[in-house]
């Protein structure tokens, strides 16, 4: 617990800050820092399972419905968003550690903008940079992004317990409907989807939580689920009153998903799917 706690203030004074400076004045820690997220991936990966399979969900009341987040969680398109950003900032000449950038994946833009940028520079030019970095993910990255296994199988097995199924996504409603419809397929498994353009904040405001229950009709929050792969995702499921199951395949550690909240962890879709009536015992 030492050594995680001095790594917690190790990396949030590096990446705390916004001005490049302060990013470039610390840039001699990230090799440590890297490091010990290389060792402690290991290490959670490893006990992943024992913890997913071995602990019981608190919720309240089997649940009726759940709440996926897409990125991260049913396609492999994290390291992308990463890629697409960093190109986009340095196009407007803007430069930051990737670090800094992975750690804000799960957010929307005018979440993850606000980050990095000032607001002079945000009024300036953050909806060009926006707009350029959505034009460019779609163009380069979007046909590169593949799906996590067994998520129509997941699915498929949610809808067979006749428990319903709605997505809420801070991603872009075109990049939505192509992961839903041409990617995974599974259209015809799924209630709805909220994007970033059905809230007036993304995550982890709970706007698009509140409005993924809102397509549920009349359900307490108590009554759903959300899975997601980051804090960002517990944190504004946290805020709309829904319990959260965190995926590590999204790139975030087992302690971060833990410590935000999550009440179960689960290596992917797959592993969830493997563990399935264990979850809804």
């Amino acid at each position: 617990m030492r050594r995680l706690a001095a790594y917690l203030r190790v990396r949030n004074s590096c990446f705390g800050y916004r001005s490049d400076s302060r990013f470039m004045q610390r840039a001699r820690l990230r090799p440590a820092i890297q490091q010990y997220e290389v060792d402690h991936e290991k290490r959670a990966s490893a006990f992943s399972f024992a913890i997913s399979t071995k602990e019981p969900l608190t919720m309240r009341s089997k649940p009726r419905a759940f709440i996926f987040d897409i990125d991260g969680t049913l396609v492999d398109s994290n390291e992308l968003h990463v890629d697409s950003w960093n190109r986009s900032f340095r196009q407007f000449g803007k430069q930051f550690p990737r670090e800094a950038l992975r750690a804000q994946i799960g957010k929307g833009s005018d979440q993850y903008l606000p980050e990095f940028l000032t607001p002079e520079e945000i009024k300036r030019f953050g909806k060009k940079l926006d707009q350029y970095r959505s034009q460019l993910f779609r163009k380069e990255y979007l046909p590169r992004v593949r799906p996590f296994p067994k998520v129509r199988e997941l699915f498929q097995r949610i809808r067979d317990e006749d428990k319903r199924i709605v997505l809420a996504s801070s991603g872009k409603e075109e990049d939505t409907k192509y992961y839903i419809e041409d990617l995974l397929k599974i259209d015809d498994l799924i209630e709805g989807y909220t994007c970033a353009d059905d809230a007036d904040r993304s995550k982890p405001a709970p706007d698009i939580f509140t409005a993924a229950l809102d397509k549920l009709g009349e359900m307490s929050p108590s009554d759903a689920i959300t899975v997601g792969d980051t804090r960002f995702d517990i944190e504004a499921a946290a805020k709309a009153g829904v319990a959260t199951i965190g995926l590590l395949c999204g790139g975030t550690t087992e302690n971060v998903l833990r410590e935000t909240g999550a009440i179960a962890i689960y290596r992917d879709s797959a592993d969830m799917l493997a563990n399935y009536d264990r979850l809804i015992a």
